[in-house]
């Protein structure tokens, strides 16, 4: 009897777990069903809130599920999705103005101004920007600085001291472990693999860093001082002195308006929008605002599309996802774009440090044929260095932000060597071979000089194209190119004055230059890539599924894992590198 209740309750409980999986999908598709505008209600007096609390993508990508239609998505929370609901909010008549919250915001500085650029301009339009923030990190000055009112608690901090970055050096390290690092690099400033060489940093090194991270902070004092009334020297006084380090200090400063609590913040906006203390405010996120502006953006009617197709995240040789740049995806992207006949432009959103040479070579060639078909347009954001510049430099029309860092027209190799550390442990390779070159490279012995000067014609080899492609794409002399090559980072402003690139400005200009180019008034965007997804990763999400992934983060821990997740992404790394001089983070 115990057995068949075993058994009974076995089976009532499978029912139980299918009939809620099958309710959780139905709600799922009522959620995925829904109009924006059946989620949020833009009443009359309402304040758009620019809350930032999430990792801003130039592209928030384009999903699909090959076996499950209905479960693909488009998400309309990137950077030019954010920026379309600033502008849409100029002419909505119920919202009053932006309110711009306590933020950490997680975006690069070029991502920052263009979102800075279009508050610039929804001022014009007579509504209200106000800011808030218990602390202020400099990169949320920046663009709280463009606000008619800016509010800092009584108790909070602000961060206004310039620039600065912090590069890490292996030399003593490798020589200690054994583990080390065999490089081969072309162009004295393509410092990406430096830190194996050195302790400390090169004088080219420290020049060109220097370069870009002043050319950086004079654009940031510049768009300050024009909208806080404060002088460039004066701002520059105030960072060397840190005279904003406090709420008392910002204000005699001038960077801030009021030392105020949220509540008072609150209710000044109430009062700005003619309401009463007691009334309700209300705020429409940002996010959901987007995601209703784009269905109403989706309404207008042309036949004419210009495509815009995004390029974030390292190159590397595959398919790619919303993080990297896969041949696969961007060249089925440009295909699929110089096959449709209503698509009359092609503009390219680079936002890459650069990776794989094989990759960034095929994704010039596909550029190269459609160039030949329609105009093709690139705009560049945070990054479009090395393999960036490389697609980039095709374009009938390279456009960028003053605060883009891009060229880095330099190559390099890097290969792993363990042969010390293994010999350490007790650990001895023996290599047997039919041929002189059998043996191209071993993970347990130093490179040999025949290796090693294989690998260098390679480098010379890609250097020698890369070259060749930008002297072409940009109609410059070799000894032009190499004047500004050498693995050298530029700013925006700096590529236009060297010729690397040919106007300043955001994906607006790029977008204006490719109706231009095509001969068209009125068009449409059609976005791409679009990337298949797994079900089975949705499904842990839920907790259906156990994948490999968490086993690891189970097994390893968090920190470990993540340790694994770089090593896995260096491996991936193969062949001939066009990267970013370096791994950096400005502060």
């Amino acid at each position: 009897m115990s057995f068949f209740k075993r058994v009974l309750s076995t089976l009532t409980g499978l029912v139980l777990f299918f009939a809620l999986c099958f309710f959780g999908l139905m709600v799922l598709l009522v959620i995925l069903g829904s109009s924006s505008e059946d989620l949020i209600q833009v009443k009359p007096k309402s304040v758009l809130e620019l809350k930032l609390d999430f990792p801003i993508k130039d592209y928030a990508g384009k999903l699909e599920f090959k076996q499950y239609a209905f479960l693909n998505e488009h998400k309309k929370n990137g950077l030019f999705n954010l920026i379309d609901a600033i502008n849409y909010a100029a002419i909505d008549e119920n919202i009053e103005g932006i309110s711009i919250p306590n933020n950490f915001i997680m975006a690069g500085i070029s991502q920052t101004k263009a979102l800075r650029d279009a508050l610039k301009k929804f001022k014009s339009s007579g509504k209200f920007v106000v800011s808030y923030g218990d602390v202020l990190s400099q990169k949320d000055y920046y663009l709280c600085s463009v606000a008619d009112t800016i509010y800092l608690s009584p108790s909070g901090m602000m961060e206004f001291k310039g620039l600065y970055t912090e590069h890490l050096y292996f030399k003593d390290f490798q020589e200690k472990s054994g583990f080390k690092m065999e490089v081969i690099r072309h162009g004295k400033y393509k410092s990406a693999v430096e830190p194996f060489l050195a302790n400390e940093m090169s004088t080219n090194n420290r020049e060109q860093i220097s370069a870009y991270l002043n050319a950086l902070w004079r654009e940031i004092k510049k768009d300050i001082s024009e909208t806080r009334q404060v002088p460039e020297a004066q701002l520059e006084l105030i960072a060397d002195s840190l005279l904003a380090r406090n709420p008392k200090l910002a204000l005699s400063s001038g960077l801030i308006d009021k030392i105020g609590y949220y509540d008072e913040y609150i209710n000044g906006i109430k009062q700005a929008i003619g309401l009463t203390t007691s009334s309700k405010l209300n705020k429409i996120v940002i996010k959901d605002y987007a995601e209703y502006v784009s269905n109403k953006i989706q309404t207008k009617s042309s036949k004419n599309r210009i495509a815009v197709i995004y390029a974030q995240g390292d190159i590397i040789y595959g398919k790619g996802d919303q993080n990297m740049v896969g041949q696969i995806s961007m060249n089925t992207s440009l295909k699929k774009a110089r096959q449709d006949k209503r698509v009359k432009a092609v503009v390219i959103r680079i936002n890459s440090p650069g990776g794989s040479a094989l990759a960034s070579e095929l994704i010039w060639r596909e550029i190269e044929l459609t160039k030949k078909v329609k105009p093709v347009i690139v705009s560049m954001g945070d990054f479009a260095a090395s393999g960036g510049y490389y697609i980039a430099c095709n374009a009938d029309k390279i456009i960028a932000e003053p605060t883009t860092i891009t060229g880095s027209i330099g190559v390099f190799g890097m290969l792993p060597n363990a042969k010390e550390l293994a010999e350490n442990m007790g650990i001895n390779a023996e290599q047997v071979s039919t041929n002189t070159n059998a043996v191209t490279y071993s993970f347990f012995e130093p490179l040999n000089e025949r290796q090693r000067a294989f690998i260098k014609e390679g480098v010379l080899d890609v250097y020698e194209l890369f070259s060749n492609r930008v002297a072409t794409g940009r109609s410059l002399t070799r000894e032009q190119v190499e004047h500004v090559a050498q693995g050298r980072v530029w700013t925006g402003v700096d590529a236009v004055n060297n010729g690397l690139v040919d106007e300043l400005g955001g994906l607006d200009l790029a977008l204006q230059r490719a109706a231009e180019a095509s001969g068209i008034d009125d068009y449409k965007i059609k976005e791409f890539p679009v990337f298949e997804k797994d079900l089975e990763k949705l499904l842990e999400q839920f907790g259906l599924a156990t994948t490999k992934e968490t086993i690891l983060k189970e097994e390893l821990g968090e920190e470990n894992y993540k340790l694994l997740k770089e090593v896995k992404s260096m491996s991936k790394k193969k062949g001939v590198q066009l990267l970013f001089p370096f791994t950096t983070e400005i502060k």
